[in-house]
């Protein structure tokens, strides 16, 4: 099947070609038809599937026809976060380029003036994020009772950044007689309430499992000392088949530390983190894509919904600690039909981070060099921790049952002295002294408890269309 054969118009399909697509993906094969005949859509698509190009391709010829009116957009995209946003913005300037349509982009870290200024003019597509959508209607710069159609987008997503409620209230102030597409890699019963009351008897769709890994994706993993971490991530990404590699941590100042050290090493690297503003972002994002550098750093704030094309490498430098992040990380890799590797450099700490991505995923990831490295951390193994135990545990009196107390010692009495009781069998207040502490058991030692990933205000991690708040095509 090609793209020829889902219905789309003659302008999309010559949009399409120029883009480099010849075969739709198996979502897009069944999500475009039923768009295009305004049936709702429950899409249930990991990332890499083609979801954007399955909603974004019927949306613009179903908007081909009518007019926009200022303040009162013709069609709503929700999404969790800025970077997604923008490159949905983007997908829409590639494939509507033969279509006369208009576009505004509503995100935050943008001048709000620039924004409304584009909502006046009126506008056929509106991509937002839902705090600033939310910001933009409470001052009532923007009406929804004119959208058509909605989509939301990473419906999960936007369920663990707390935005379900806000999609809620969102709903009630679009018109009734709507068409809405849902997409989600999950569907979990917030999700399903969600669908349920807002979607009317929609077509369900589902491409992959939920928390099935690409299978063009190898997964790898390295075990290392923790102390060799660095000089273990430096060998691989010195290796010859490293072309393009993000390489993932989990703590904002690990990926400062650890792109000044891989610098030092000779390498060509860049980074992304919580702490940069959006000018250094969007400025490493671009030399990135742009070939300049060819290993990026980065935190979670990137591991969703980034997409640059030939991304050969990805590296877990930390295990993530929640194992649906390590679906995300390793979706930078393996994407459009190609392959990727995926490495995780795994430290004796990383065992039940490792078994419960195993468990998610459904998978058991090979390990690197046919058996676990050497050289564990005492603290970290088990070995340590008896040892520890061993050494921290109170020294008890042969055939002495567990905390009695041990009856000292005393010498005989003499001839006509009455005998004295043994003194632990002596009430405690009677010789006015505090009974001795039982011994304690050793407490077995636990890893600290992981701490929460940081967490940007929407997840902002990629640059702004320059196209932003202009109409495309024509």
């Amino acid at each position: 099947m090609s793209f020829a054969d889902l219905g789309l118009s003659d302008e999309l399909l010559r949009a399409v070609s120029e883009a480099g697509y010849d075969d739709p993906t198996p979502i897009q094969r069944q999500a475009i038809p039923s768009v295009l005949m305004g049936r709702d859509i429950i899409g249930i698509a990991q990332t890499g599937t083609g979801k954007t190009a399955g909603f974004v391709l019927p949306m613009i010829d179903i908007l081909a026809q009518g007019r926009a009116r200022a303040r009162m957009p013709r069609s709503l995209i929700l999404e969790p976060t800025r970077e997604l946003a923008a490159q949905v913005a983007e997908n829409f300037e590639k494939y509507g380029k033969h279509h006369k349509l208009s576009m505004a982009l509503l995100i935050g870290g943008v001048q709000m003036g620039d924004q409304v200024k584009a909502l006046e003019k009126g506008v056929d597509v509106l991509i937002a994020t839902p705090g600033r959508l939310m910001d933009l209607f409470g001052r009532g710069k923007i009406m929804l009772n004119g959208c058509s159609l909605l989509v939301i987008d990473e419906a999960d997503r936007m369920l663990d950044m707390g935005f379900i409620p806000d999609i809620e209230e969102i709903c009630t102030k679009l018109p009734k007689n709507r068409q809405t597409l849902l997409f989600s890699a999950t569907m979990p019963a917030p999700i399903k309430k969600l669908a349920d009351r807002f979607l009317s008897d929609p077509k369900s769709i589902e491409v992959a499992r939920p928390a099935q890994t690409n299978t063009l994706i190898d997964q790898r993993i390295l075990r290392v000392d923790s102390r060799r971490k660095r000089e273990a991530l430096t060998d691989l990404l010195h290796g010859e088949d490293v072309r393009t590699a993000i390489v993932f941590c989990n703590r904002k100042t690990t990926v400062r530390e650890l792109a000044q050290s891989l610098k030092r090493s000779g390498l060509n690297v860049g980074q992304i983190q919580g702490d940069m503003d959006q000018a250094d972002r969007i400025r490493e994002l671009d030399r990135f894509k742009n070939d300049e550098i060819n290993i990026l750093v980065a935190s979670d704030v990137a591991a969703r919904g980034l997409d640059i094309k030939g991304v050969s490498h990805i590296f877990n430098y930390d295990v993530p600690w929640h194992p649906d992040d390590y679906v995300h990380r390793i979706g930078r890799t393996g994407r459009a039909g190609k392959t990727g590797v995926a490495i995780s450099l795994v430290t004796g700490a990383d065992a039940e981070s490792i078994d419960n991505i195993q468990k998610l995923t459904g998978t058991r990831i090979a390990e690197m060099g046919g058996k676990p490295a050497p050289a564990r951390e005492s603290g970290d193994d088990e070995a340590g921790r008896a040892e520890r135990q061993r050494a921290e545990k109170p020294a008890r009196g042969k055939g002495r049952k567990k905390d009695e107390p041990a009856v000292e010692e005393r010498p005989a009495a003499a001839a006509g002295e009455r005998p004295a009781a043994p003194r632990s069998k002596r009430p405690a207040a009677a010789r006015n002294e505090q009974p001795a502490p039982k011994p304690k058991e050793a407490r077995r030692d636990r890893p600290p408890r992981a701490p929460e990933p940081e967490a940007d205000e929407e997840g902002w991690n990629g640059p702004v269309p320059s196209f932003l708040g202009r109409g495309f095509g024509g």
